[in-house]
């Protein structure tokens, strides 16, 4: 037990000694400042719904490169100016203390003042809409009410009088827009069509997205009740929150084999792999447990969400060859 907690004391010390030194080369309104700002770790978040959006439509004989990358560009810029809201807005509300055991923040840690990350966000923003605009030619215009939704649920998970996010609807926002959402109106801008086949899509990528913020509210469980955070881990403990992180895995791969009755074998089958990895990181969550340490698992959480995303993609690219023999 004893070699256990020095292992641990162990690793936490190397955390904190790596963190030390990212925080020592973060230079104040620097490119690097801005690049760690937007959280790159959580940018899978936003291509894998898009990957197997695309792939979809490669099944179903309609992809076109232009709006698939236009969507892979909105994706990225929501998801970035995502971050930046919730990074001034939990600096502004003092969430950011020196108890904060994820990441560093870049407005906490000064890197970029809050002036000038509104103007950032600001920026992003618009560049995410000058990206989205487009796709009302290809997908008509009740695209633009789904842009001017995703904006809206950008400010509304962090921000305004009601903020979803530490209310405890986190989980339900991920699945809805970085899986239903996400992957649906990437096949539909190609396709015109909505099918069962793209809502499947949509749910298995967004449970398997909602890893990622199980990860973040299991590690910060005690800091959110603290600070009066209402996610389901904050209230429901930390047991709860291991297993409905394994549980997550299970649902994203369960939506999957969905596929197989709506004529798509493999793509049914191949995210089973999934598992294998999804059950190594979720035991490493179980072993450490608490504190800066998690961090790393935050790493493993999303490579394993491309490991799905790919294997899903994969299996609908599989399913299109076999369609043409």
């Amino acid at each position: 037990m004893k070699i256990k907690e020095t292992r641990k004391a162990s690793k936490a010390r190397k955390v904190r000694k790596a963190e030390a030194v990212v925080e020592a080369e973060v230079r104040k309104d620097s490119v690097y400042a801005w690049v760690l700002a937007a959280r790159p770790k959580t940018l899978s978040a936003a291509l894998s719904p898009v990957a197997v959006g695309c792939a979809l439509a490669v099944w179903a004989g309609c992809f076109k490169p232009v709006p698939a990358l236009l969507c892979a560009i909105f994706a990225i810029l929501m998801q970035i100016a995502s971050n930046f809201i919730n990074d001034y807005v939990d600096f502004e509300k003092g969430r950011d203390g020196e108890d904060r055991l994820g990441p560093r923040r870049a407005c906490a840690q000064g890197w970029i003042t809050p002036k000038k990350m509104k103007i950032g966000t600001a920026i992003t923003l618009v560049l995410a809409l000058c990206a989205g605009l487009p796709l009302a030619y290809y997908g008509g215009e009740n695209m633009l009410s789904v842009a001017m939704l995703c904006l809206i649920g950008a400010y509304a998970y962090s921000a305004g009088p009601y903020p979803l996010g530490p209310k405890g609807f986190g989980d339900l926002l991920v699945v809805i827009f970085f899986g239903v959402v996400a992957v649906g109106f990437t096949f539909y801008v190609q396709s015109n069509v909505w099918t069962p086949q793209a809502t499947l899509c949509g749910l298995a990528v967004g449970f398997c997205i909602d890893l990622l913020l199980t990860v973040n509210n299991y590690r910060d469980c005690e800091q959110d009740r603290a600070s009066g955070k209402k996610t389901l881990i904050a209230r429901f403990g930390k047991d709860f929150g291991l297993r409905f992180y394994l549980a997550l895995g299970g649902f994203a791969v369960t939506f999957a084999i969905m596929l197989i009755p709506h004529g798509l074998k493999w793509a049914g089958l191949f995210p089973v792999l999934f598992l294998v990895p999804h059950f190594m990181t979720w035991m490493k969550i179980g072993n450490i447990r608490e504190g800066r340490a998690l961090n790393a698992c935050l790493g493993d959480t999303s490579r394993n969400i491309v490991i799905f995303s790919v294997l899903l993609a994969l299996g609908l690219i599989v399913d299109a060859a076999a369609k043409l023999n």
